[in-house]
Parts: C-alpha cells; structure tokens; sequence
C-alpha cells in the first residue's frame, strides 16, 4: 500500500501532497472538539498500536504479504478526525526514520491511508453501529466490515493517484487487478485484527471506544 519515490509524476505526486495538507488540518482543527483528558492518551496509544503492527507483515499468498492500514480501527476508537491524525503520524515517521513509503509520495500514502482509510471506516461503522452496540459479536461484525471496506478503499485511492499520474511504466488495468485482489486478501487480515482489538478494548473499557458513545446502556460483552 505505501508508495515508493517515482510512482507517481512530480504534478500528481505535488497536487496529493497539497491535498493531504488539507485534509489532515481539517482533521486537527475538528479533532480538538474529540479531545480530553481520557481521549489524548487513548489517541498516543493507537498510533503507537498501530505502527507497531505496520511493521508486521503477515503472508496472504506465496511471495506477497500485507499489514495493517489502521483506519478503521483507529477512527472506531478515537473517531475519524483523531484516527485520521493517529495514522498520518505513523505514515510521516515511517517515511522519514524507516523509509517506508516515500517522501515524494507521503502526500498519496497520507490521502490513501490517514484520510480515505480512516473516513471509509468511520462510515461505514457509523452506519452499522447499532449492531456494534447489541454486543460482543456484533461490534466485532462491525469493526471486521469496516475494516474490510476501509482497505479496498485505500487501495481504491492508489489505483486513481496512478491512473492520474503513474510513473511505473504498468499498465492501470493490471494495477487495479492487482490491488483490489491483494487488499481483499489484506482485508480479512486488517478485519480479524481491527475486531480482536477493538473488541478486546471495549471488554475492558467501552466508555473508550468512541463508536460506542452515547449508548444508553452497557455494552454487553460476554463471549
């Protein structure tokens, strides 16, 4: 998922940074209202989660692997605009100290990953989250479908940043083929991880989870 220096031409690879500027100080300005005493170590501690997994690759067929994206997870947790700047965080520090995803491209990864990831998520979560509220199972189904939709989202985002502007010499048709079929697979492992978490969270702490405010009664979290 993290693109590389020369995949994109310097216009398309400029315009995206500019894009993810936006976007990602949007998220700051709304992310202040999300933010207390109990939501800013929560935040320190899914972006920490988060790049700490990304540097697990687990395989999904011989010779590829994949690893967490972490938007949906991060906004059912700490909602989409702190999410959104949790993964923006981890994708800058990859960049400049491991060199994971590169500098010219950081703004596509950031649109991709920290913005269309994360909203994709959050949406998709918000919209099923009244089954996230009746139990366990249910937020589990929840945090696993949205975390299915947020990768092929992502991906989705790739695919446009290298039909605009892709300096790979591949063709988009054989881009997209692969993609979309690389993060379906990606998509069950981003799944079980993001429900096993969050999961794991709310058995211990829903008034944490930031999908769940606002529930009337307690989350029922019984296996």
């Amino acid at each position: 998922m993290h693109m590389s220096d020369g995949l994109l031409n310097a216009p398309v690879s400029v315009a995206f940074l500019v894009i993810a500027a936006l976007g990602v100080g949007f998220a700051l300005v709304k992310a202040r209202a999300d933010l207390d005493d109990r939501t800013a170590p929560m935040a320190g501690l899914v972006a920490t989660f988060i790049f700490a997994v990304q540097m697990i690759n687990f395989p999904i067929l011989p010779g590829a692997s994949g690893h967490l994206l972490g938007g949906a997870l991060a906004a059912i947790l700490v909602g989409p605009y702190v999410g959104a700047l949790c993964v923006t965080i981890v994708l800058v520090v990859q960049a400049l100290l491991f060199a994971d995803g590169g500098l010219t491209a950081l703004g596509a990864n950031v649109t991709n990953m920290a913005l269309i990831g994360t909203a994709a998520g959050f949406l998709v979560a918000v919209a099923l989250r009244k089954f996230a509220r009746k139990g366990k199972g249910g937020l589990a189904a929840v945090a696993f479908v949205s975390a299915f939709v947020n990768t092929l989202l992502a991906a989705t985002g790739f695919i446009v940043e290298y039909a605009i502007g892709g300096a790979g010499g591949v063709e988009i048709g054989k881009v997209a083929l692969l993609m979309w079929g690389l993060h379906a697979l990606i998509g069950i492992g981003e799944g079980l991880i993001t429900a096993a978490t969050v999961t794991s969270v709310a058995s211990i702490r829903p008034d944490l989870v930031f999908l769940l405010k606002g529930n009337r009664k307690p989350l029922e979290v019984r296996s």
